[in-house]
This record gives C-alpha cells, sequence and structure tokens, in this order.
C-alpha cells in the first residue's frame, strides 16, 4: 500500500496536479489529475492508496480528459453523436473511453441527435440556399438516422422552399444572356436539383418564372447570336438546304423554339444559300 506524500500544482496548468507517492523506497511522481478528479475523491497527502485505485484513477483521469476536450467542441456549435465520437477517435481515445463521453453528455443535455437535426436544418434553412433534400443528405452523412433526418427536413415548409427558389431563379435569369430561354431554365432547373429542393416545388416555381421572366426580344437577340455563329460555322462547309438543316438543328438543340428559328433562317440564311 502506498500514501500520497506530496501534490502539486503543474506549473503551465493550474487546474492540474501531480501525485507524488511513498512506497518504502523514497518519494517518487505517481500521476497526475485533473482538480475535479482530485476533488471527486477528496485525494490528499498521506492518503493511503493501492495500485488498484491509483490505475483507477488514472482511468477517470483520461476520461474526464476526453470529456473536457468534447465539452470545448461542443462550445463552438452543437455537434451530432457521430461528429463527437469521430472527433474523439482522432484523439486516440478508446471506444468504451468514447461510451462513458457520450453517455455523460448525453445525461447533462449536451448530446441530442433529434435537436442536433432540427437546429441544423433551421440554420442552414435560415443561413444557406440549400434545399431539404441536400440537408437530409448531409444529416445521414453527420450519423442522424433516416427516420430523424426525414422528421427535421419537414420544418422547411414548401412555401419556404417556394421563396428560396424564387429568388434563386431570378438571380439567374435577371441579367440579358446570350442563350435561349429554355437552355437557362434547363440550367437553372439543374441547379435547383443539385441543391436539393423538391420536384414539385421546382416544377411549380419554374413554370411561374416562365411566365414572368419570358422576353421576346431578348430571346430574338439570343437566337440571332447563337444563329450567326452557326452560320459562321457552317457557311464554307453547306449550302442550300443542307446549310438550312444544320442551323436549324444547332438552335433547336440550344433550346430555341421553331417559330424563331425559322424567321432567323428566312432572314439570314436563304439570300445566302
Amino acid at each position: 500500500m502506498a500514501k500520497i506524500s506530496k501534490i502539486t500544482t503543474q506549473k503551465k496548468r493550474k487546474n492540474r496536479f501531480n501525485i507524488f507517492i511513498e512506497e518504502g523506497k523514497g518519494e517518487s511522481y505517481a500521476f497526475s489529475v485533473d482538480e475535479d478528479i482530485l476533488v471527486k475523491y477528496a485525494l490528499r497527502k498521506g492518503m493511503e492508496v493501492d495500485q488498484a485505485t491509483m490505475e483507477s484513477l488514472k482511468a477517470q483521469d483520461e476520461i474526464h480528459k476526453f470529456y473536457g476536450m468534447a465539452v470545448n467542441l461542443l462550445s463552438y456549435r452543437i455537434r451530432s453523436e457521430k461528429e463527437l465520437t469521430d472527433y474523439l477517435r482522432k484523439k486516440e481515445a478508446e471506444e468504451e473511453q468514447i461510451q462513458q463521453v457520450l453517455n455523460k453528455l448525453k445525461q447533462e443535455g449536451y448530446v441530442d441527435d433529434r435537436e442536433f437535426a432540427y437546429t441544423f436544418v433551421r440554420s442552414r434553412m435560415n443561413t444557406s440556399s440549400k434545399g431539404p433534400l441536400l440537408l437530409k443528405k448531409e444529416l445521414l452523412e453527420k450519423g442522424i438516422t433516416a427516420a430523424i433526418a426525414e422528421e427535421a427536413i419537414a420544418v422547411y415548409s414548401p412555401e419556404t422552399q417556394r421563396e428560396k427558389v424564387l429568388k434563386l431563379i431570378e438571380k439567374k435569369l435577371s441579367s440579358r444572356s446570350k442563350k435561349s430561354f429554355q437552355q437557362q431554365i434547363q440550367s437553372v432547373q439543374a441547379t435547383l436539383v443539385q441543391k436539393g429542393f423538391s420536384t414539385d416545388v421546382i416544377r411549380d416555381s419554374l413554370q411561374e418564372a416562365s411566365a414572368t421572366y419570358r422576353d421576346q426580344d431578348a430571346e430574338k437577340e439570343a437566337v440571332m447570336h447563337q444563329g450567326l455563329k452557326l452560320l459562321g460555322k457552317y457557311q464554307h462547309k453547306a449550302e442550300g438546304y443542307e446549310l438550312k438543316q444544320k442551323i436549324k438543328a444547332g438552335l433547336y438543340r440550344k433550346g430555341f423554339e421553331m417559330d424563331k428559328i425559322e424567321a432567323f433562317i428566312d432572314e439570314h440564311v436563304e439570300s445566302k444559300a
């Protein structure tokens, strides 16, 4: 049986204490503990401790150390259970230690995956242009179960989605473009799908946008721009009917309406055929 002979404060970490013991061969350093462990187990000079007790104190101190790391990480923002687990693994915590830390954090209300999921969705909904399906994917990557993730994204209402989608559409379509309106719409649709908005909201919003933002004069300028580019490309390789078909096919692939394509060909290709 050893006896604690001295307890000193570490120079650089005032909340940690070095424990020295004496067991017949003089005084020697045994281990160090955090202040909380010192107080919890009432460690003091003259207290007798056996090897099993010292090993237990070391183990408790290790867990306390990882617990402190986790609390510090949580001070920046709420985390999922998986995020904390991954973090503690990187800090070389063992699985049993991680589980003990997580259990304590759960008991104290610091870790709750359902609360995390709802907070995450509300935050991203207010600060990003991401849709609910993309947020659900991110939640799953953070270890949230599919059921909880589905619950959480329900707070992202169709009305809120529609507001965000219409703002994105306005941003993409407000400037004059040399592309066909249809091509612009397809590009916006692809962006909205990537951002994780629901199919119904995308479809309805694009229909509304088509009625609001389609500019016939801009479309004429765009077909003129693209048509002349195609004419310059093919006029030395084809003529007559073949030239007209190549230009017609090229403009059609770019999303222009057939009446505008025909109008361009009648005005600019007939005389050159």
